[in-house]
């Protein structure tokens, strides 16, 4: 097992802005490991009066829209705008090896480079949501570590595309032009929680399509009622291979955040953030305790056979298994 260091040499380590501390620390957080739960939480505690700093922003899009392409090139924007970049890239979890490619590094070769740039790939695991179940916690090791802006790629769009959008500052949806029926390309769901559409590699003979693309996204959106910030979703259109568009969206960027924190939206909405970051915690703690519980192994052992064959229901297990936990000197059923 890789060396584990002490609670305030890893703390010491995300607060100098040492990129190997800080992958330490990541990778730290992401173990499953029972005698790294504890140092992790205890860790994220100790930095979390240097988190909060950043603009956190969450980037997803169709498959094949270049999102990781997106990324590099509004990376590089940023740096030479002077800011540090950190980008959390959630590569997605094989159902049968339970393995990822964490290939987005070499896909942003550019910017991976830059000593301004932090890029942190990690597995989804049997997350829903298009994000790590460590996300949160890596993205708060970086705004420690001294990061301005914080870019978190999803896996892409689905049904369960969702929980980037309770992590961060802003939504950006990427999407194509031309390539269909571009309004039966996403979920109405996520078009709703966006703050931004981007319509991408708008260039070349692509251009035209993507300015049609534009105008249809954008009268689709007024159907849409304005959320509790009282933001009204723009359509833009951008190019990472040309770089056209990139500075407008950073601009738009600011001028959505200027807004939101002078209306006080964005501290409400890290707020309640926050508190759902804690029920998802209490979720998963209360699930792990209760699959570790002696008698419930025992009794989820016996009868998990039957469930299968068909002899016994789900539910009543289920609530077996509940009172098995509750009442472990029940007898077994």
């Amino acid at each position: 097992m890789r060396k584990r260091f002490t609670l305030q040499e890893y703390k010491e380590g995300v607060l100098s802005g040492d990129r190997t501390k800080l992958s330490q620390s990541i990778t730290l957080a992401e173990s499953a490991l029972e005698s790294d739960l504890g140092l992790a939480s205890d860790l994220v505690q100790e930095v979390l009066p240097f988190t909060g700093n950043s603009i956190r922003i969450g980037i997803t899009g169709v498959p094949g829209v270049g999102k990781s392409t997106f990324i590099e090139a509004f990376g590089q924007l940023l740096v030479e705008h002077g800011k540090s970049v950190a980008v959390l890239a959630v590569d997605p979890s094989s159902q049968k090896s339970k393995g990822s490619i964490l290939g987005d590094k070499t896909r942003m070769e550019k910017l991976s480079s830059d000593k301004r740039a932090f890029i942190r790939p990690s597995p989804t695991g049997a997350t829903l949501g298009g994000v790590s179940s460590k996300t949160r916690e890596a993205m708060l090791l970086c705004e420690a570590a001294g990061f301005d802006v914080i870019l978190i790629e999803t896996v892409g769009v689905g049904q369960s595309e969702t929980a980037v959008k309770g992590m961060v500052d802003f939504f950006l949806l990427l999407m194509l032009a031309g390539a269909g029926d571009e309004l039966q390309g996403i979920k109405k769901g996520i078009m709703e929680m966006a703050d931004c559409v981007v319509i991408h590699k708008a260039d070349g003979e692509n251009q035209s399509n993507a300015k049609r693309a534009k105008s249809a996204y954008k009268n689709a959106l007024h159907l849409f009622p304005l959320g509790q910030n009282n933001w009204s979703t723009p359509v833009m259109t951008a190019s990472s291979l040309t770089g056209e568009g990139l500075s407008d969206i950073w601009e738009m960027i600011q001028i959505y955040n200027l807004q939101m924190q002078s209306s006080g939206f964005w501290e409400s909405n890290r707020a309640e953030q926050r508190l759902n970051w804690l029920d998802e915690n209490l979720h998963f703690l209360l699930g792990k305790f209760f699959l570790e519980h002696q008698q419930v192994q025992e009794l989820l052992s016996k009868n998990r056979k039957r469930v299968e064959n068909g002899e016994r229901s789900p539910l009543s297990l289920a609530r077996d298994l509940i009172s098995a936990f509750f009442n472990p000197k029940k007898n077994d059923k």
